[in-house]
This record gives structure tokens, sequence and C-alpha cells, in this order.
């Protein structure tokens, strides 16, 4: 139970700022609903984002979403505020999205005591295949009575695939092939996987896939609703 903390990644998404230059939304009340599945293409929960607020100064922009965790029944796991960043070209998220943080939730809640410590991961606003981008980690930590929680996630080998066109539920898009390695720990448990993710301007991520060492896939997320 413990290796599916990492198996469903969060996934990073938006719209666009003007001609189709930037991925992130920029209208308030903007939802996107993406659904998670194990290897077996069972549906093992979803996600759900809303844009609350858009900041754009200049070329600068900030967008803050509640991200709502959603379980197999579409039961509340829990639910927080991030915010996106963008500055000079590239494109800045917080790597908690690496951890799947229900573990540390209380009343649905990710409480105040837990502390996450790291780097942010960049994405370029104009990719091109052979591109590669900087690694990225986290560690998130919270203490529980006499218990310290600890997970962590380090991803290299960032890398841009390919351009190519992909369908899920939501429709087809033409889409950038991401590629990554991911090596996370939780609690002293170590899983090595390989995340591939589909990217399109205009919207984002559109599907991501994880595999483990031997290339066996181990869960999917895409895309299957957008509301504006």
């Amino acid at each position: 139970m413990r290796k599916t903390i990492f198996l469903a990644l969060l996934v990073i998404f938006g719209m666009t700022l003007s001609a189709q230059d930037t991925f992130f939304p920029t209208k308030v009340g903007t939802v996107l609903k993406y659904q998670t599945m194990d290897k077996k293409g069972k549906i093992s929960g979803s996600y759900k984002y809303t844009i609350t607020n858009v900041n754009v100064n200049g070329e600068d922009l900030d967008i803050t979403y509640l991200i709502e965790n959603l379980g197999a029944k579409d039961e509340l796991v829990y639910k927080e505020e991030v915010t996106i960043h963008q500055r000079n070209g590239v494109i800045e998220f917080d790597m908690s999205a690496y951890i799947n943080k229900s573990a540390f939730q209380q009343d649905g809640q990710i409480p105040s005591e837990l502390t996450i410590t790291g780097n942010s991961m960049e994405v370029p606003l104009h990719p091109e295949p052979g591109m590669t981008m900087p690694d990225a980690n986290v560690l998130m930590s919270m203490s529980m009575g006499f218990v310290k929680m600890k997970m962590s996630a380090d991803v290299t080998n960032r890398k841009i695939e390919a351009i190519e066109d992909i369908t899920v539920k939501a429709g087809t898009f033409k889409c950038y092939r991401f590629s990554a390695d991911v090596n996370a720990t939780a609690m002293g448990i170590k899983v090595q996987t390989k995340s591939i993710e589909w990217y399109t301007k205009g919207i984002g991520t559109i599907k991501t896939e994880s595999y483990d060492t031997k290339g066996k896939l181990l869960s999917t997320t895409e895309l299957i609703e957008v509301k504006q």
C-alpha cells in the first residue's frame, strides 16, 4: 500500500495567457478533472483543479489553484491551494506535487505542521524535442506524536522527447512528450519509477504514465473533462 503513495503523480496543467504562449489557465473558475487508473485499468481516484486567482504583472504570471484529491467513489481525500509561477520564459511549480500528501491529511486538510523543503520543478515555456531540463527534489516531514513521517522524491534525467498526438477522454491533442526518472522514499521504502507526461499548449498535461524499473506500466492519469 505504501508504494502507491508515489504512483499517482499530481498532474500539472494550464491554459493560454495570450496566443498560446503559456501552458497555464488564466481564467478564474476554469476546472479540469483528471482520472487515475492502476496497471489493470481500474479507476483508483481522480483530481479536480479549480483556478481561484490569477495575477499578471507584465510577462510574469502567478496562478492559484484549488486542488481536490478524490477517491475511487469521488469522495474528498484532501484539498489544498497551490500557486504556479511563470518567470523569464520558465514555468515553475511546487515539487511537493510529486508526493501524494493524503498520508499527511487530517480531516481532508493538509496540516500546518507539515514541513516541505526542496527546489521548484522547471518547464520551459517554449519546449523543443531534444531539450533537457534541471533535476528537482522535495522532502516532506511531519511529527505525529513520537513518530516522524518522512517522504522524499528526486526527479532526474528530465527530457523533452517528441511531439505527437494523444487521445484521452477529453479529446485529441498535439502534445510534447516529457520523460523523467523518479526516485522516491516513504517511511524507509524506496521506489524507482519512470514518468512519461504529455503536455499541450493551451491546456497543459493531458496524460501521465508511470512505469517500474522493468518497463511495466504501474498507473495512468489522464484528462477527462474541461470546464471554462
